[in-house]
């Protein structure tokens, strides 16, 4: 209500106080994505490896779970945006599974997305959760049989999806994404942006709700599957991302993605002010 007043109070400024207010709305929004609020209520986790603090990489969602180093994850000045984290095989970051807030595990939908330039092909977690009950509740994954893999599980180790497709590739730039929405049962797989596989969901219920067993990147909770190379633009989300989320975010980098994102909404204030 109080944005419609806003609106209709526009119109009555000459243009250039307009102008003033509408730059002032784009400041606002570039200086919200800018500081430590949740960048978007259902991101989950985002590694952009910019920035590392002692042992430690800073995790820039907001909602504040930086990865522990374990091993040797050292910065990388080689990232496809900026720079990347890059991983000794069975060296991970460990998240502290148990103490994630139950309101960010993804239960109806999860996204995994990663720019990832591996040393070999073999068997390497992007990302691995475990629940309390121990089930393997999600596996991206670079394959050593030469694709790669995108799995949910149910509570209790119901398999609601298990993708495998893609063709692995050694040292060079590779985008992964892996989507699922329990609303529409649908999972995807997207490799550097294209569709290389979809399952409907086989069970109905929701993701398993806990990661009291761990979550980590870069290695399996049970010490298999290292990755072994740099890694990039790593985010979580707990909702299924459509086709052009994910083109866009591989494209631009997250940050530059909610940028984007900003900008179509003051491009929407202005389009009322010109309407009204």
């Amino acid at each position: 209500m109080k944005r419609n007043l806003f609106v209709i109070s526009a119109c009555k400024l000459p243009t250039y106080l307009v102008c003033l207010l509408l730059i002032g709305v784009f400041c606002l929004y570039t200086t919200e994505f800018a500081s430590t609020q949740v960048l978007d209520p259902d991101l989950v986790l985002y590694f952009d490896y910019e920035e590392f603090a002692g042992d430690t990489v800073v995790e820039k969602s907001g909602n504040g779970y930086d990865g522990a180093i374990n091993g040797k994850v050292v910065q990388s000045d080689d990232g496809k945006f900026g720079k990347a984290a890059e991983f000794t095989s069975g060296s991970f970051l460990d998240l502290d599974g148990p103490n994630i807030d139950p309101d960010h595990i993804p239960t109806e939908g999860m996204s995994i997305v990663a720019w990832i330039h591996v040393d070999n092909v073999g068997d390497m977690a992007i990302f691995n959760a475990r629940a309390g009950d121990n089930t393997w509740l999600v596996h991206p994954e670079a394959r050593g049989d030469g694709n790669y893999r995108w799995l949910n599980r149910s509570a209790g180790g119901a398999t609601i999806f298990d993708i495998r497709n893609g063709k692995n590739k050694a040292n060079e730039w590779v985008h992964y994404a892996g989507t699922f929405s329990r609303a529409d049962g649908l999972a995807v797989l997207y490799i550097n942006g294209v569709n290389v596989g979809e399952e409907k969901a086989r069970v109905g219920t929701p993701i398993a709700g806990d990661w009291d067993s761990g979550a980590r990147v870069g290695y399996n909770i049970d010490n298999n599957r290292p990755f072994a190379g740099l890694m990039d633009e790593l985010n979580v989300w707990k909702r299924g991302l459509t086709e052009e989320e994910v083109n866009s975010i591989m494209d631009l980098g997250l940050e530059e993605f909610f940028a984007v994102e900003a900008h179509g909404k003051l491009a929407t204030a202005w389009g009322k002010l010109k309407s009204n």
